[in-house]
């Protein structure tokens, strides 16, 4: 019997994102439930079911080594590898090996271009804020659009749109993917610049200024984020902050790489890779 994917979230108090999160672990144990693969997903902090109460469960159902792979699109942080450690100590019998981070995978930036051009066809621009379910979520409203205005993409500006971390190297491969991205799926746009949503600068009016000052009509902003939740809302009212002092840059907002069968296709490489490793 294989062994079981742990699927390692950082954690966040916003139900949209942990609702994501549960909808794409669901969407693996579905994948890999054909090979009889157990599936499983813990948070490392701030939401549940938490990394010890999936270890154990994984345990009592009579595993023993197991597969972590942080979903993540950054660097691992030394929190998962000390909570690891912890988790090893409590189950003196268990063995584990980590996946790679998804990180800049060939099918991630493809989904990142899909996201790109799903945002360059709409016609609708992210300019207010309307409630959706429990509380206000910054969504794409309709607004009046000139549908005569025609951009090249030479016209047009990107900005890629990472975390932000104290670590310096998670920064640094931020702004290779942007680079990777601009290569790769969008060297006929004038730029891709690189921004945070918080901790570093530059933030995402930054990024949208350096866009306006190197002669941008249209700017795209590409969260380089997994799921939706509050990190996107706040990628968002920053653009849409910076839009309504800049009216006459047509600023669009694409979605993020969300849960879906390419993202799966990442996670599932990634877990036969470990076990090659372990071979």
């Amino acid at each position: 019997m294989k062994p079981p994917l742990l699927l390692i979230g950082q954690g966040s108090h916003d139900d949209a994102y942990a609702a994501e999160f549960g909808r794409f672990v669901h969407r693996l144990r579905c994948r890999l439930d054909r090979t009889a693969v157990d599936v499983s997903g813990g948070y490392l902090e701030r939401a549940t079911p938490g990394l010890s109460d999936s270890v154990a469960s994984l345990v009592a159902r009579g595993h023993h080594r197991l597969v972590a792979l942080p979903l993540s699109l950054s660097r691992t942080s030394d929190d998962l590898g000390a909570a690891m450690e912890r988790e090893q100590q409590r189950h003196p019998t268990l063995m584990y090996d980590y996946g790679r981070p998804l990180g800049p995978d060939p099918r991630v930036l493809s989904l990142l271009a899909e996201r790109l051009t799903e945002a360059a066809a709409d016609l609708s621009k992210p300019r207010a804020l309307e409630p959706a379910g429990a509380r206000p979520r910054l969504r794409a409203v309709d607004t009046p659009v000139d549908e005569d205005l025609h951009v090249e993409p030479g016209e047009t500006g990107i900005v890629l749109v990472g975390e932000g971390s104290t670590d310096p190297a998670a920064n640094a491969e931020i702004h290779r993917v942007s680079r990777l991205f601009w290569e790769t799926h969008a060297y006929d746009f004038m730029t891709v610049e690189t921004a945070f949503v918080s901790v570093t600068p530059p933030g995402v009016p930054g990024g949208l200024e350096r866009c306006r000052r190197l002669g941008a009509r249209r700017v795209i902003v590409v969260p380089y984020l997994l799921f939706a939740g509050g990190m996107l809302e706040r990628v968002w009212a920053q653009a849409l902050a910076y839009g309504a002092g800049h009216p006459d840059l047509d600023i669009r907002c694409a979605e993020v790489i969300g849960d879906c069968e390419p993202l799966a296709d990442v996670v599932i490489e990634r877990y036969e890779e470990a076990l090659q490793l372990v071979h």
